[in-house]
């Protein structure tokens, strides 16, 4: 691993200062966080953009104030800083009572030491853990121009918004927030922006290179939740292929706006199975309206799969899928 200058800047107008400084200096540069995925990635010589390699400069926002707090609003929502990690946001009993499903997002991550240390930027900004980009072949998202996956080993790929990299966004916190329309805030050099959920994450075909519209001097500074209305209940649902330590098969997070047992409103992102979270309206709009039954559940766990396009190796994935969205919505609309 080459040397490299570390910063530790007291504010966030400072730490993307730094950062614009150094990459108009021709540097290449990467914010710290939690910095469980960020040691790996500098080994691997995949630290922040394709062709990067190793930063010149860390920028260190552990020291920063005020990025790892959680806090109410003034309308009666939550919002969540960037650096709060996903132990904290398991256990913080507003979060757990009202965004259900994030809480248990966060709580499925990995082992209990990375969610002591992972932070919610971190696992939503994670790059893909695609074995063909994590093992230095230069494929779409290491700047090279064709993804392996299509006529390799894609056990593990998308079957939803494939084409042309075909790799499966790794955060579980990604669907949860899409879920309940969560506000990212922005940070950067000319000043603040703010974006919806769906808006954050880009698909291949719109940047075969990047996963998410953060430029390489800004920073996820905070997440804001809405106050959710009376009857809104949530769960997160994940499928893998061992208990600990691995990302998501498949994955359902369910939000349902429930008056007894009839759905007034739903929203279903899936996670596991497309390059970005994973919103399916049509079967969402199946519930709208309905009281929920098992078949009504069975036929939404279709109408969620209805647009999957599996690779050679990865058809397990729609079944899979299916099943995942009918047992949690079920499970969801019958509870207490």
């Amino acid at each position: 691993m080459k040397a490299f200058t570390n910063q530790n800047p007291r504010t966030l107008d400072e730490a993307v200062s730094l950062a614009r400084e150094a990459l108009q200096a021709g540097q290449s540069v990467s914010f710290a966080g939690g910095g469980t995925d960020l040691l790996q990635l500098m080994k691997d010589r995949l630290v922040n953009r394709p062709g990067s390699g190793q930063p010149d400069v860390l920028v260190n926002l552990k020291t920063v104030d005020g990025l790892d707090e959680i806090s109410s609003t003034a309308q009666g929502g939550m919002t969540i800083g960037g650096l709060t990690t996903l132990d904290t946001l398991t256990e913080h009993p507003v979060i757990r009572d009202q965004f259900t499903s994030l809480a248990e997002a966060a709580e499925s991550v990995a082992t209990p030491q990375i969610r002591n240390t992972g932070t919610v930027a971190g696992n939503v900004v994670q790059r893909p853990w695609c074995w063909y980009y994590r093992n230095d072949f230069p494929c779409y998202k290491a700047g090279g121009n064709q993804c392996f996956s299509v006529v390799g080993e894609n056990q593990l790929h998308a079957i939803f918004g494939g084409g042309p990299s075909y790799i499966v966004h790794p955060s579980d916190l990604a669907p949860a927030l899409v879920a309940h329309d969560a506000t990212f805030r922005i940070v950067g050099p000319e000043g603040e922006r703010t974006l919806s959920g769906s808006d954050f994450f880009v698909l291949p075909s719109q940047d075969a290179e990047h996963e998410n519209v953060l430029q390489d001097d800004e920073v996820l500074a905070s997440i804001t939740l809405a106050a959710p209305s009376d009857g809104v209940r949530s769960a997160y649902h994940k499928v893998m292929d061992r208990e600990a330590w691995t990302h998501a098969l498949a994955s359902a997070a369910v939000v349902l706006d429930m008056n007894g047992d009839v759905c007034r409103e739903a929203r279903i992102v899936l996670g596991g199975v497309a390059p970005i979270p994973w919103r399916v309206p049509e079967a969402e709009g199946l519930l709208a309206g309905q009281r929920v039954t098992p078949e009504l559940a069975r036929e939404v766990g279709v109408a969620a799969v209805a647009g999957a396009r599996p690779l050679s190796k990865n058809r397990y994935k729609v079944p899979l899928t299916r099943g995942v969205v009918e047992r949690t919505v079920l499970a969801l609309a019958t509870s207490a």
